[in-house]
């Protein structure tokens, strides 16, 4: 196991607005330009991490977003694939 891979294994647990939140004070640190080189390419990588984990979070929540289906006086009568499929 590399150093990297254990520095960022917190990263699994986090939701996805702890590790958006995260990213975002990362982008901010390097965007203020002062932090060390060594430093900054170790949060760099973890904010690539971080932006894995993100997308992987929206992507599970894009597969349980379903439609309602509605029968012609308005009630529900099931749920269907958003996208159509």
């Amino acid at each position: 196991m590399t150093e990297t891979t254990t520095i960022n294994d917190d990263i699994k647990l986090m939701t996805f607005e702890q590790a958006l939140e995260a990213l975002e004070r990362i982008v901010d640190d390097l965007e203020r330009g002062d932090v060390p080189l060594d430093q900054s390419i170790r949060i760099y990588e973890r904010g690539e991490a971080l932006k894995a984990h993100c997308d992987r979070l929206l992507k599970s929540a894009e597969d349980k977003v379903e439609k309602i289906r509605l029968a012609r006086d308005g009630k529900p009568v099931g749920v269907e694939p958003l996208d159509g499929e």
